[in-house]
Protein backbone atom coordinates (compact mmCIF):
# COMPACT_ATOMS: atom_id res chain seq x y z
CA UNK A 1 0.00 0.00 0.00
CA UNK A 2 1.35 3.43 -0.95
CA UNK A 3 0.32 7.07 -0.42
CA UNK A 4 1.12 10.08 -2.53
CA UNK A 5 -0.21 13.62 -2.74
CA UNK A 6 -1.88 14.94 -5.85
CA UNK A 7 -1.94 18.75 -6.18
CA UNK A 8 -5.31 19.10 -4.48
CA UNK A 9 -6.04 15.85 -2.70
CA UNK A 10 -4.68 12.70 -1.08
CA UNK A 11 -5.04 9.41 -2.95
CA UNK A 12 -4.73 5.91 -1.56
CA UNK A 13 -3.07 3.53 -4.02
CA UNK A 14 -3.37 -0.19 -3.47
CA UNK A 15 -2.02 -2.93 -5.74
CA UNK A 16 -4.55 -5.74 -5.32
CA UNK A 17 -3.33 -9.37 -5.40
CA UNK A 18 -5.11 -11.49 -8.01
CA UNK A 19 -6.28 -15.07 -7.52
CA UNK A 20 -2.75 -16.45 -7.93
CA UNK A 21 -1.38 -14.07 -5.30
CA UNK A 22 0.50 -11.95 -7.86
CA UNK A 23 0.06 -8.19 -8.00
CA UNK A 24 -2.83 -7.17 -10.26
CA UNK A 25 -1.85 -4.69 -12.97
CA UNK A 26 -4.94 -2.61 -12.30
CA UNK A 27 -5.42 1.10 -12.84
CA UNK A 28 -4.22 2.13 -9.40
CA UNK A 29 -1.04 0.10 -9.77
CA UNK A 30 -0.38 1.41 -13.29
CA UNK A 31 -0.93 5.03 -12.26
CA UNK A 32 1.38 4.72 -9.26
CA UNK A 33 4.13 2.95 -11.21
CA UNK A 34 3.78 5.42 -14.10
CA UNK A 35 4.48 8.33 -11.77
CA UNK A 36 7.69 6.69 -10.58
CA UNK A 37 8.78 5.69 -14.10
CA UNK A 38 8.12 9.20 -15.41
CA UNK A 39 10.66 10.61 -12.94
CA UNK A 40 13.18 8.03 -14.08
CA UNK A 41 12.60 8.97 -17.72
CA UNK A 42 12.97 12.68 -17.00
CA UNK A 43 16.32 12.07 -15.32
CA UNK A 44 17.44 9.81 -18.15
CA UNK A 45 16.49 12.31 -20.84
CA UNK A 46 18.40 15.06 -19.06
CA UNK A 47 21.44 12.82 -18.73
CA UNK A 48 21.34 11.97 -22.45
CA UNK A 49 20.85 15.55 -23.68
CA UNK A 50 18.88 18.14 -21.75
CA UNK A 51 18.78 20.43 -24.79
CA UNK A 52 17.39 17.79 -27.17
CA UNK A 53 13.88 18.38 -28.55
CA UNK A 54 12.13 15.74 -26.47
CA UNK A 55 8.37 15.35 -26.89
CA UNK A 56 6.99 18.13 -24.64
CA UNK A 57 3.69 16.55 -23.54
CA UNK A 58 3.42 14.18 -20.59
CA UNK A 59 2.64 10.81 -22.18
CA UNK A 60 2.79 9.07 -18.81
CA UNK A 61 0.01 11.33 -17.51
CA UNK A 62 -2.43 9.24 -19.57
CA UNK A 63 -2.40 6.60 -16.84
CA UNK A 64 -4.27 8.95 -14.53
CA UNK A 65 -7.48 9.17 -16.64
CA UNK A 66 -7.00 5.52 -17.66
CA UNK A 67 -7.04 4.45 -14.02
CA UNK A 68 -10.77 3.72 -13.79
CA UNK A 69 -10.71 1.74 -17.05
CA UNK A 70 -7.91 -0.51 -15.85
CA UNK A 71 -9.40 -0.83 -12.38
CA UNK A 72 -12.48 -2.29 -14.06
CA UNK A 73 -10.39 -4.49 -16.36
CA UNK A 74 -6.76 -4.88 -15.19
CA UNK A 75 -4.16 -5.04 -17.94
CA UNK A 76 -2.94 -8.47 -16.85
CA UNK A 77 -6.45 -9.88 -17.41
CA UNK A 78 -6.33 -8.68 -21.01
CA UNK A 79 -2.90 -10.10 -21.80
CA UNK A 80 -0.36 -12.54 -20.38
CA UNK A 81 2.94 -10.80 -19.71
CA UNK A 82 4.93 -13.84 -20.89
CA UNK A 83 3.16 -14.08 -24.22
CA UNK A 84 1.81 -10.55 -24.63
CA UNK A 85 2.48 -8.53 -27.73
CA UNK A 86 1.50 -4.88 -27.27
CA UNK A 87 1.65 -2.11 -29.88
CA UNK A 88 1.97 1.58 -28.98
CA UNK A 89 0.84 3.75 -31.90
CA UNK A 90 1.90 7.39 -32.03
CA UNK A 91 4.47 6.70 -29.35
CA UNK A 92 6.47 9.96 -29.68
CA UNK A 93 9.57 9.33 -27.49
CA UNK A 94 8.23 5.90 -26.52
CA UNK A 95 7.60 6.70 -22.85
CA UNK A 96 4.49 4.48 -22.61
CA UNK A 97 6.12 1.65 -24.54
CA UNK A 98 9.25 1.62 -22.37
CA UNK A 99 7.05 1.70 -19.28
CA UNK A 100 5.06 -1.32 -20.47
CA UNK A 101 8.30 -3.14 -21.25
CA UNK A 102 9.48 -2.28 -17.73
CA UNK A 103 6.36 -4.07 -16.44
CA UNK A 104 7.29 -7.19 -18.41
CA UNK A 105 5.39 -6.84 -21.69
CA UNK A 106 6.74 -7.32 -25.21
CA UNK A 107 6.18 -4.00 -27.03
CA UNK A 108 6.50 -2.49 -30.52
CA UNK A 109 6.00 1.19 -31.28
CA UNK A 110 5.08 2.88 -34.53
CA UNK A 111 4.94 6.54 -35.40
CA UNK A 112 5.14 8.64 -38.54
CA UNK A 113 8.67 10.01 -38.66
CA UNK A 114 7.92 13.16 -40.72
CA UNK A 115 5.21 14.29 -38.27
CA UNK A 116 6.94 13.12 -35.07
CA UNK A 117 8.53 16.07 -33.28
CA UNK A 118 12.06 14.67 -33.47
CA UNK A 119 11.65 12.05 -36.18
CA UNK A 120 11.62 9.23 -33.57
CA UNK A 121 15.22 10.02 -32.64
CA UNK A 122 14.12 10.50 -29.03
CA UNK A 123 12.74 6.94 -28.90
CA UNK A 124 15.92 5.57 -30.43
CA UNK A 125 18.10 7.44 -27.93
CA UNK A 126 16.07 6.11 -25.01
CA UNK A 127 16.09 2.55 -26.35
CA UNK A 128 19.88 2.62 -26.58
CA UNK A 129 20.32 4.17 -23.14
CA UNK A 130 17.98 1.66 -21.51
CA UNK A 131 19.19 -1.42 -23.36
CA UNK A 132 15.59 -1.89 -24.43
CA UNK A 133 14.24 -4.45 -26.90
CA UNK A 134 11.24 -2.33 -27.91
CA UNK A 135 10.80 -2.39 -31.69
CA UNK A 136 10.67 1.05 -33.34
CA UNK A 137 9.01 1.40 -36.75
CA UNK A 138 8.21 4.42 -38.92
CA UNK A 139 4.77 3.92 -40.47
CA UNK A 140 2.24 6.33 -41.96
CA UNK A 141 -1.24 5.19 -40.88
CA UNK A 142 -2.85 7.28 -43.62
CA UNK A 143 -1.08 5.13 -46.23
CA UNK A 144 -1.93 1.49 -47.03
CA UNK A 145 0.05 0.46 -43.96
CA UNK A 146 1.01 -2.86 -42.45
CA UNK A 147 2.10 -3.31 -38.84
CA UNK A 148 5.32 -5.04 -37.68
CA UNK A 149 3.29 -8.02 -36.43
CA UNK A 150 -0.06 -9.29 -37.67
CA UNK A 151 -1.29 -10.08 -34.17
CA UNK A 152 -1.35 -7.92 -31.03
CA UNK A 153 -3.36 -8.52 -27.91
CA UNK A 154 -3.55 -4.83 -26.97
CA UNK A 155 -2.88 -1.64 -28.90
CA UNK A 156 -2.39 1.68 -27.12
CA UNK A 157 -3.80 4.39 -29.40
CA UNK A 158 -3.56 7.55 -27.33
CA UNK A 159 -4.20 10.99 -28.81
CA UNK A 160 -3.90 9.82 -32.43
CA UNK A 161 -7.39 9.43 -33.89
CA UNK A 162 -8.00 13.13 -34.52
CA UNK A 163 -4.66 13.40 -36.32
CA UNK A 164 -5.74 10.91 -39.00
CA UNK A 165 -7.13 11.77 -42.40
CA UNK A 166 -8.77 8.35 -42.65
CA UNK A 167 -9.89 7.30 -39.15
CA UNK A 168 -12.44 4.76 -40.40
CA UNK A 169 -9.80 2.88 -42.41
CA UNK A 170 -7.33 2.81 -39.53
CA UNK A 171 -9.83 1.67 -36.88
CA UNK A 172 -11.04 -1.09 -39.19
CA UNK A 173 -7.50 -2.31 -39.86
CA UNK A 174 -6.56 -2.28 -36.18
CA UNK A 175 -9.69 -4.26 -35.36
CA UNK A 176 -8.37 -7.08 -37.52
CA UNK A 177 -4.97 -7.33 -35.83
CA UNK A 178 -5.70 -6.55 -32.16
CA UNK A 179 -8.01 -7.98 -29.53
CA UNK A 180 -8.20 -4.79 -27.46
CA UNK A 181 -7.67 -1.10 -28.17
CA UNK A 182 -6.89 1.49 -25.49
CA UNK A 183 -7.98 4.73 -27.12
CA UNK A 184 -7.97 8.40 -26.24
CA UNK A 185 -9.06 11.22 -28.50
CA UNK A 186 -10.46 14.72 -28.36
CA UNK A 187 -14.27 14.96 -28.46
CA UNK A 188 -16.67 17.91 -28.45
CA UNK A 189 -20.17 18.74 -27.21
CA UNK A 190 -20.66 21.87 -29.33
CA UNK A 191 -19.38 23.18 -32.65
CA UNK A 192 -17.42 26.46 -32.49
CA UNK A 193 -20.67 28.37 -33.14
CA UNK A 194 -22.28 26.51 -30.20
CA UNK A 195 -24.44 24.11 -32.21
CA UNK A 196 -24.99 21.03 -29.97
CA UNK A 197 -23.35 17.88 -31.35
CA UNK A 198 -22.73 15.51 -28.41
CA UNK A 199 -25.84 13.36 -28.81
CA UNK A 200 -25.56 13.00 -32.60
CA UNK A 201 -23.05 10.72 -34.42
CA UNK A 202 -20.99 13.56 -35.91
CA UNK A 203 -17.41 14.51 -36.67
CA UNK A 204 -16.20 18.09 -37.12
CA UNK A 205 -13.55 18.68 -39.82
CA UNK A 206 -11.05 21.29 -38.66
CA UNK A 207 -9.51 24.00 -40.80
CA UNK A 208 -5.68 23.71 -41.01
CA UNK A 209 -4.94 26.19 -38.23
CA UNK A 210 -8.22 26.04 -36.31
CA UNK A 211 -7.05 23.83 -33.45
CA UNK A 212 -3.74 24.70 -31.76
CA UNK A 213 -2.44 26.00 -35.10
CA UNK A 214 -1.72 22.37 -35.98
CA UNK A 215 -2.53 21.27 -39.55
CA UNK A 216 -2.26 17.59 -38.53
CA UNK A 217 -5.51 17.92 -36.56
CA UNK A 218 -8.46 16.75 -38.68
CA UNK A 219 -11.55 15.09 -37.20
CA UNK A 220 -13.07 15.86 -33.78
CA UNK A 221 -15.88 13.44 -33.01
CA UNK A 222 -18.88 13.91 -30.80
CA UNK A 223 -19.18 11.26 -28.10
CA UNK A 224 -21.97 9.60 -30.08
CA UNK A 225 -19.87 9.89 -33.24
CA UNK A 226 -16.96 8.11 -31.58
CA UNK A 227 -19.27 5.34 -30.40
CA UNK A 228 -20.75 5.00 -33.90
CA UNK A 229 -17.45 4.82 -35.79
CA UNK A 230 -16.04 2.33 -33.29
CA UNK A 231 -19.09 0.11 -33.73
CA UNK A 232 -19.06 0.38 -37.55
CA UNK A 233 -15.38 -0.62 -37.57
CA UNK A 234 -15.97 -3.78 -35.54
CA UNK A 235 -15.27 -2.65 -31.98
CA UNK A 236 -17.35 -3.00 -28.83
CA UNK A 237 -16.76 -0.28 -26.23
CA UNK A 238 -16.19 -1.98 -22.88
CA UNK A 239 -15.37 1.12 -20.82
CA UNK A 240 -15.42 4.83 -21.64
CA UNK A 241 -15.18 8.11 -19.77
CA UNK A 242 -14.45 11.71 -20.70
CA UNK A 243 -12.30 14.26 -18.89
CA UNK A 244 -11.59 17.96 -19.32
CA UNK A 245 -14.34 20.43 -20.15
CA UNK A 246 -17.28 18.04 -19.95
CA UNK A 247 -19.83 20.87 -20.13
CA UNK A 248 -18.83 23.26 -22.91
CA UNK A 249 -16.21 21.51 -25.04
CA UNK A 250 -15.75 22.43 -28.69
CA UNK A 251 -13.35 21.21 -31.39
CA UNK A 252 -11.11 24.28 -31.58
CA UNK A 253 -10.58 26.11 -28.28
CA UNK A 254 -7.78 24.86 -26.04
CA UNK A 255 -9.71 26.17 -23.03
CA UNK A 256 -12.66 23.92 -23.94
CA UNK A 257 -10.84 20.64 -24.57
CA UNK A 258 -12.55 17.35 -23.70
CA UNK A 259 -10.94 13.93 -24.07
CA UNK A 260 -12.51 10.50 -24.27
CA UNK A 261 -10.64 7.50 -22.85
CA UNK A 262 -11.98 4.11 -23.84
CA UNK A 263 -11.23 0.40 -23.83
CA UNK A 264 -12.51 -1.36 -26.93
CA UNK A 265 -12.72 -5.08 -27.79
CA UNK A 266 -12.60 -6.36 -31.36
CA UNK A 267 -15.45 -8.48 -32.66
CA UNK A 268 -13.34 -9.90 -35.52
CA UNK A 269 -9.83 -10.45 -34.06
CA UNK A 270 -10.44 -14.08 -33.09
CA UNK A 271 -11.83 -14.86 -36.54
CA UNK A 272 -8.69 -13.50 -38.22
CA UNK A 273 -6.35 -15.24 -35.78
CA UNK A 274 -8.07 -18.66 -35.64
CA UNK A 275 -8.47 -18.56 -31.87
CA UNK A 276 -10.73 -21.30 -30.53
Amino acid sequence: MWYFCAPDEMWLIRAIPNASGAISVNGNYLEKEARSFRKHLEQLKNSIDGSFSWYPYGSMNNFYPLRNLFNARPLDTLVSRKAAKILDIGAADGDVAFFLEHLGFNVDIIDNGPTDLNGLEGARLLRKAMGSKVGIYEIDLDAQFSTPDERYEVIFFLGILYHLKNPFFVLEELCRISKYLVLSTRVARFTPDQTPMRANPLAYLLAPTECNNDPTNYWIFSEAGLERIANRCGWDILEMQTVGDTLHSNPADQDHDERAFALLRSRVWELHNDIS
